[in-house]
């Protein structure tokens, strides 16, 4: 997370009370400057993007918000493989240096202060991508397929499409015919889990047994 400050708070205002009244001293928190935020996102993103490819990652999302007196910049980058914590500092750091001199070679990029935010994309991440469908394999999503809404298990997913299995049936799908994915949080079921008490349990009941092998009783 990174912070950088341009300039300091506005000047406290004073009202009047009118005549016979007491002026009141009241400070405000100065807001971030106006500024066109979805212009602001595209340049952002233009400066951070060819970073972000370089360092071997995709960038999956740029975007940008005011927060009282700064900016927030939130920035989602995603990996085959995954991404870890290290990355993350990492890849943090060298877009945090390409603002800054994009600022000192370009021009303001973002007016103001600004946070900026990387992190990578959860799992209520819509599937909109080859890329998106090839890195949950294995996963159950629901998606909506020419009209219909469908929940399945992806098998495999290349640059054409995906094949999706539905209760035991397969079907390969092309992306064309894909609306957006939304990857299913899945729990084990109670009777099927095995708990680390029960699977001692049985260990001892193994052992009572092996021991008790030729005893008469």
């Amino acid at each position: 997370m990174t912070q950088r400050g341009r300039g300091g708070a506005r000047p406290a205002n004073r009202r009047g009370g009118g005549r016979g009244r007491e002026a009141v001293e009241e400070t405000r928190t100065p807001a971030a400057p106006r500024i066109d935020l979805v212009a602001a996102r595209s340049r952002v993103r233009a400066v951070i993007e060819p970073v972000v490819v370089a360092a071997g990652f995709d960038l999956e999302d740029v975007s940008l918000s005011r927060a009282g007196r700064r900016h927030v910049v939130r920035v989602l980058v995603d990996a085959d493989g995954g991404i870890s914590l290290d990355d993350i500092a990492v890849v943090s750091r060298e877009i945090s240096q390409a603002l800054d001199t994009a600022d000192e070679t370009e021009g303001e990029v973002l007016a103001g202060e600004y946070q900026l935010e990387v992190g990578s994309p959860g799992v209520d991440r819509p599937l909109t991508l080859p890329r998106h469908w090839r890195r949950n394999v294995r996963r159950l999503v629901a998606v909506t397929v020419a009209g219909r809404s469908l929940t399945g298990r992806v098998t495999a997913a290349d640059e054409a499409g995906i094949v999706l299995d539905v209760d035991g049936k397969s079907s390969e799908i092309g992306y064309a015919d894909l609306g957006p994915g939304r990857v299913q949080i899945e729990f084990k079921r109670l009777d099927e889990a095995v708990f680390a008490d029960e699977s001692d349990e049985d260990d001892e009941d193994e052992d009572d047994d092996e021991d008790g092998e030729g005893e008469e009783r």
